[in-house]
Parts: structure tokens; C-alpha cells; sequence
């Protein structure tokens, strides 16, 4: 088996990335729509990641026989920006103490906090294909010298692989909603105390009161006009949160042009014009909220946007989850209950790497207690 490094995306064919990230895809929409060779690509070429962004893509490839057996989305890292598991308190120890934290290698997809494969493989190279990669990677930085490497919101079974082969397995918290087998809106709705199942309704009514009206839109309903409005609403909500956009409008050009299939658009118009909105990407059998905004303060209409509309969606297309991004525990009384999250790290320095062991450890302990008490916070009714 051979193991090289590419200069990026564009150095790998389509098809070829897509056998081992998305090998169901054959048979209807992939599974995770952020690790296939359209959604990095895209990153890529809009200059979302590369140059001066702090994100230098450098994908993973093995190889048997001249066949890629297996793949990961690495990239070399100069700051944390952009990643949901947060790293800041570790480069900032490990500076303190006369270290080097960055540059740092990471294998994730860029500013997507939502579970998936990360050492994707083809079908029958699982565990070989798994292997090879862990191990290419973590000899690339040991031979660079780099402080550290990272695997986030890999799969669980992913993490323990890597686990077993020596990686320090971490253990944070997201909100998500899960259907159980609503027929509508109004079969979530009973599963909820009457409190709770009140109060989402008075939301519902106030957002829908706005003064315009909300509708959801995919594919080739989708317009060029419409990418121009919610980059506006990107814009608001990047300077308000994070100080400067992650992404560039090119991407939402390249999204637009490969991917308005796998895009679930909300948007609130009112007067003729798009005033607010929220973008979702399409899996299999999950829909991923990514980014909201809005031009125009309007009361409930973002939980109206971004979590309610995203139900109706599930429901309606009969799919299992809703992964409606990082943080946020005003998700859980709308019905989005925490679940774990997991990724991996391999971290260079000795002593360094026993003081992180033990630190995660704490967490996990404590983010294990912290589910425990928020899921019996959550809106629905115990019991028969």
C-alpha cells in the first residue's frame, strides 16, 4: 500500500475521491454531502480554503495496486479558527510552556461542525484503509516536526479505531433532533409536556406573523438572485459572531452550479424580497443546518427558520435526524436533545500529551453527566 500527500482537491479525479467518501452515492444521495469531491472542491476553488486562509489543503490518498483504496480531507492548520472542537486552551498551554502549536495537521471538513467519516474508504478497505491513514498521518507530522493532529467530528466507531491504535479520543456535546416516527408536525408536537408543546406553537404563530411569508425552496427552484440575498444574510451573521466570513461569495457560486440538489433553502420574504433566511445541506437520511441571517429583526423567526422548517423537512422526506450545528442549548426546548460528539488527536510532545489524556478524561466524565441532566430537561413527556 502506498500513502501520498496531494497538493489539493484538484489533484485527485471526482470519481475516484467519491469511490471511497460517498461509495452509496451510486445508489441515490450520499450519506454526508460535506466529504464529497463537489462540496471540497468547491471550498477549494472559491478560495474558501488555501492560500492566506489558515486552511492549506493537503488530501490523504492510499493506494493498492494504483487504486485509491482510501482518502481523508487533511489540511495543514495556522490558527483553530473554523473547527467546533476547540483547541485554543492546548495551544495556549503549550505556548506558555515555551512550545510550538501551530502549524498542526486536521482532518476535518472546513467550518462544518457535523458528524461524518473522516478516514473514508473504499467498501471491504474499512479497516486496512483506516489503518493506513492514521498512520501515514501521524508519521507526516512526527517527520515535520508539527505539535499535533487532529480528527474532528469523525464517527464513533472511527474513534475507537483510533483509540486502539494510540490516539487520545475526545468526547464533546451537539444538539440534535430525532424523528421518531412522526407522521407531521403535530405528532412531534404530541410527544412534548402541554408547556412545551404551547410554547413552540406561540413561536410558530409570531414568525409566521412577520409579515411575509416563509417558504422552502431546493434545486432548480434555487436562483442565482437567491444566493445574492443570503450571502447579505452570511455577511450579518459572520461580522456579528466570528469578525470575518469563513467563506467567500464564489462558493455559493460553486454550490449553486454542483450542489443545488443536495441545498435546502429557507427563506422569509416580505414586500417582494428575502429579509432572512437559513441554509441546510441535504443527506441521506439527515439534514444539516448550517448558516442563518437576516436583514430584518423580526421576534421568532429564526427558531421558525432554522429548527421548525428544518422538521417539517425531515418529516415530510421521512429522514431520521436534523444536526442543526454547534452549540446553542436553546435547541433543547425545541426538541433538539444533546448527543456526542466525537474526534480524535495525536499530540507529539510527552509530557503534553499526558497532561491533554487527563484532561479529556475529566471532560468526558463531565460532558457524560451534562447529557444525562439536559435530556431529562428536554420538552418531552416521560413515561406512557
Amino acid at each position: 500500500m502506498e500513502v501520498s500527500l496531494l497538493p489539493g482537491f484538484s489533484a485527485i479525479d471526482a470519481a475516484e475521491w467519491d469511490a471511497c467518501a460517498c461509495p452509496e452515492a451510486g445508489r441515490g444521495r450520499p450519506v454526508d454531502p460535506f466529504t464529497t469531491h463537489r462540496f471540497l472542491s468547491a471550498l477549494e476553488r472559491s478560495g474558501s480554503v488555501g492560500s492566506g486562509t489558515g486552511w492549506d489543503p493537503r488530501p490523504l490518498v492510499a493506494r493498492s495496486q494504483g487504486q485509491a483504496i482510501a482518502v481523508a480531507p487533511l489540511f495543514v492548520k495556522s490558527h483553530s479558527q473554523g473547527e467546533y472542537i476547540f483547541d485554543h486552551g492546548w495551544a495556549d498551554a503549550l505556548e506558555r510552556a515555551g512550545g510550538r502549536y501551530y502549524p498542526k495537521l486536521q482532518i476535518a471538513v472546513p467550518f462544518t461542525p457535523a458528524t461524518g467519516r473522516r478516514f473514508l474508504t473504499l467498501p471491504g478497505w474499512e479497516g486496512a484503509g483506516r489503518a493506513a491513514l492514521i498512520e501515514a498521518t501521524v508519521r507526516v507530522a512526527a517527520e515535520a516536526g508539527l505539535s499535533s493532529l487532529h480528527a474532528t467530528f469523525c464517527t464513533a466507531e472511527e474513534a475507537e479505531a483510533g483509540a486502539s491504535m494510540g490516539l487520545l479520543h475526545r468526547v464533546t456535546q451537539q444538539y440534535h433532533w430525532e424523528n421518531d416516527g412522526y407522521g407531521d408536525f403535530s405528532d412531534f408536537l404530541a410527544a412534548l409536556t402541554s408547556r412545551k408543546r404551547k410554547a413552540i406553537r406561540k413561536e410558530r404563530e409570531v414568525a409566521q406573523a412577520f409579515g411575509g411569508t416563509i417558504r422552502r425552496i431546493t434545486g432548480d427552484e434555487i436562483r442565482p438572485e437567491h444566493w445574492d440575498a443570503f450571502w447579505a444574510f452570511y455577511q450579518d451573521t459572520g461580522s456579528r459572531k466570528w469578525g470575518r466570513p469563513y467563506l467567500t461569495r464564489p462558493f455559493f457560486d460553486e454550490v449553486h452550479e454542483t450542489m443545488r440538489d443536495d441545498v435546502l433553502l429557507v427563506l422569509a420574504e416580505r414586500g417582494g424580497r428575502p429579509v432572512a433566511g437559513a441554509l441546510n445541506f441535504i443527506g441521506r437520511d439527515t439534514l444539516f443546518g448550517r448558516y442563518w441571517g437576516a436583514l430584518e429583526d423580526h421576534a421568532c423567526l429564526h427558531f421558525e427558520c432554522c429548527y421548525y422548517q428544518a422538521i417539517d423537512f425531515a418529516i415530510e422526506r421521512g429522514m431520521s435526524r436534523v444536526e442543526a450545528g454547534a452549540q446553542g442549548e436553546h435547541k433543547l426546548s425545541r426538541g433538539y436533545l444533546p448527543s456526542e460528539i466525537h474526534s480524535l488527536h495525536w499530540i507529539a510532545e510527552p509530557s503534553f500529551r499526558d497532561a491533554v489524556a487527563r484532561y479529556l478524561r475529566a471532560e468526558r466524565a463531565a460532558i457524560g453527566q451534562e447529557i444525562e441532566v439536559l435530556t431529562d430537561y428536554g420538552p418531552f413527556r416521560k413515561g406512557p
